[in-house]
């Protein structure tokens, strides 16, 4: 019978609270709690070293959940490091092939270029230029057998010089 005489005060309590209607009490009086005594100011204190080791405890998890976002994050970050490095390895190499091509294309331009036939051809097409005849050719003494020139060709090589020293005066 008790139980169902409080509920009706407490209802009234919360409606005064609630609407504002009434004197105002004090709310401990309102909860129907009683004033604090020197052993529950001692459990307070109590109270708060748990709320400093729950406080450290979230500190701790929060510091471990960074920790992990952050290794996290690095890991992204050296991925995406990974693909754009490899990205630029396919453009690099891609360049060498275009060089390594050009080099060779470059190498048998200039193997043609070089012929000795082609060459000739060149000089006789677009020089004018004819093939010597018998007499215009000398040979230098290294190259007649036995170290010496033969007669014939020292009278030309000093026919060909006397001829070029009167042409130069």
């Amino acid at each position: 019978m008790q139980s169902s005489n409080r509920r009706p005060e407490r209802g009234g309590a919360r409606e005064q609270m609630k609407t504002g209607s009434g004197h105002s009490m004090p709310i401990q009086l309102s909860l129907r709690l009683r004033a604090l005594s020197t052993a529950d100011q001692q459990g307070a204190r109590f109270h708060r070293e748990s709320d400093r080791r729950r406080l450290r405890a979230m500190l701790a998890g929060v510091a471990v959940a960074g920790a992990l976002v952050a290794l996290v994050l690095g890991l992204v970050g050296l991925r995406m490091q990974q693909v754009r490095l490899s990205y630029r390895l396919d453009a690099l190499r891609s360049v060498k092939a275009q060089a390594e091509e050009m080099n060779r294309r470059l190498r048998v331009e200039k193997a043609s270029l070089q012929s000795l036939a082609r060459i000739e051809v060149e000089a006789r097409t677009r020089f004018g230029m004819v093939a010597p005849t018998q007499q215009q050719v000398q040979l230098a003494r290294e190259f007649v057998a036995g170290g010496s020139a033969s007669p014939a060709a020292v009278e030309r090589t000093a026919a060909a010089a006397s001829d070029s020293r009167e042409g130069t005066r």
